[in-house]
């Protein structure tokens, strides 16, 4: 990319050149909201900066720095710079992704963009250099600050994976919602749980951030008819020879009577409009990465396809839904299944999952292909649990090619058995998981300990940085009380 610099040093690109058009500069406006970050392997904390940047105008790009940019910064990154770009242009909130991003943003770059305001958490970051990241922003005056999401963050889940920890697990969801478990006496489990709660409405909100969007659902059962293969009949398997009945597990014992349990909505959306297909989807959803949005985007896919050949896309059909909803809308309402953490564990072992039910349910509501979710998902799929589903038994039941774990029994039998089931070919991020993450880090684990090391060191510069500029803003609001003698 040829490239010409400003006079403050900044390196814009050449006419022409500009990572992703538009390649001509558009009319700056104040609706337009600027984000840029780094963007690795997206959590939950990334979409909520999203969110609330996106709350502020009616428009959301996305800066995503490039590999080397966040390597010469801050450290080796553990997704590609491609892998990056998806997962940000996955995101309900976000109306484009601008890969190749400066690292300390650029008043060319934004007002190139059409963007007057610059959208940041609360925390400082700083360059390679110790320097704010955003102090061109900043003396435009053109920096907004929103809150950054508490308990997570990039270096927080490489942490998880480097310790191999599980104090993040969480038993039951539900009854950390209402504060009935988890750290700390009442008055504070029901504050946690009422914060919790929040953050799920919140992330259920639709494409403006503003209204709501997705429903959410918490699936009611015993423990056995979420871990285990369940049947219709009452007869259970004997524990294998060696065992017994009390220190077999899950997986040693046969199959147990199926539930039909019950769905308690948390969140209501917009629910299904007319004609729109339900499909539903399952899974651990562990570390969301763009292996998964890209399961969830050729699921969607398939089902457009074959609403185009229904003529869903005519323009008459097209003007009557708008005369019978108000708007217009897809063909597709994806039911996403997500499992607890005690499922996951169970079946992978070892700390898996690396992040637990709550924040697995934020990364899958905060992306634009899911339309509801339900927590407590079962592992195995049976008749009881489709049949009785909220949206009635889904037209089809979506499941990639999955290698990582050798079962005696297939967990998709019953959607197999009802002619629903079918099946995602595999696609290039086919093997970008949960366990691809870990892998990734643990082949760099001297890096990724440097960088960890490095975090901790900048922090402090960063939080000192932090107070000099509360500081700042103190004394200024002093001066201008004393001018007016208040």
């Amino acid at each position: 990319m040829q490239r010409r610099q400003s006079a403050r040093g900044e390196w814009i690109p050449s006419d022409g050149q500009w990572p992703a058009d538009p390649q001509e500069d558009i009319e700056v406006s104040h609706e337009r909201i600027w984000v840029d970050g780094c963007f690795d392997f997206a959590h939950h904390g990334h979409a909520g900066a999203m969110l609330q940047a996106r709350q502020l105008g009616n428009e959301l790009l996305v800066g995503v720095h490039s590999d080397e940019a966040i390597l010469e910064n801050k450290g080796p990154t553990v997704m590609r710079l491609d892998e990056r770009v998806m997962a940000v242009e996955a995101c309900r909130w976000a109306t484009k992704a601008i890969p190749k991003a400066p690292y300390v943003t650029s008043l060319p770059w934004i007002t190139h963009y059409g963007c007057h305001y610059v959208v940041h958490g609360d925390d400082v970051t700083s360059d390679s250099d110790g320097k704010d990241c955003y102090r061109y922003v900043k003396a435009a005056l053109r920096f907004k600050v929103v809150k950054r999401t508490p308990g997570i963050s990039t270096t927080d889940l490489v942490g998880r994976m480097l310790l191999c920890t599980k104090s993040h697990f969480i038993q039951s969801l539900e009854k950390r919602l209402s504060g009935d478990e988890g750290p700390g006496g009442e008055a504070e489990r029901l504050k946690t749980g009422e914060e919790m709660l929040q953050r799920i409405k919140d992330y259920a909100t639709d494409a403006t951030g503003r209204a709501p969007g997705c429903d959410v659902w918490y699936w009611h059962a015993s423990r056995h008819a979420k871990l285990r293969r369940t049947t219709t009949s009452n007869t259970v398997g004997s524990p294998r020879p060696g065992t017994t009945r009390q220190d077999s597990t899950a997986s040693q014992l046969g199959p147990v009577k199926e539930e039909k349990g019950r769905f308690h909505q948390l969140v209501e959306g917009k629910g299904v409009k007319p004609g729109q297909v339900v499909v539903y989807v399952d899974g651990g959803w562990d570390l969301f990465s763009s292996g998964h949005i890209e399961f969830l985007r050729l699921v969607t896919q398939s089902e457009e396809d074959a609403a185009t050949a229904r003529g869903w896309y005519t323009e008459e059909a097209k003007k009557e839904r708008i005369e019978q909803a108000g708007e217009d809308y897809g063909p597709v309402f994806l039911v996403a299944g997500i499992h607890d953490d005690e499922v996951i564990n169970h079946w992978k072992g070892i700390n898996y999952p690396i992040m637990n039910i709550f924040e697995r349910g934020l990364c899958a509501l905060q992306c634009k292909y899911v339309h509801a979710a339900v927590f407590g998902a079962p592992f195995s799929l049976s008749k009881a649990f489709l049949l009785t589903l909220p949206y009635s038994t889904p037209a089809a039941v979506y499941h990639g090619r999955t290698t990582f774990m050798p079962l005696a029994f297939d967990p998709y039998a019953v959607p197999k058995a009802l002619k629903i089931y079918k099946e995602i070919a595999n696609h290039s991020f086919q093997n970008v998981n949960a366990e691809e993450i870990v892998s990734r880090i643990m082949k760099g684990r001297a890096l990724y300990e440097e960088r960890q090391k490095k975090k901790g060191a900048k922090g402090v510069g960063e939080e000192a940085e932090k107070l000099r500029q509360e500081l700042e803003r103190e004394q200024k609001m002093r001066e201008v009380e004393s001018q007016f003698g208040l």
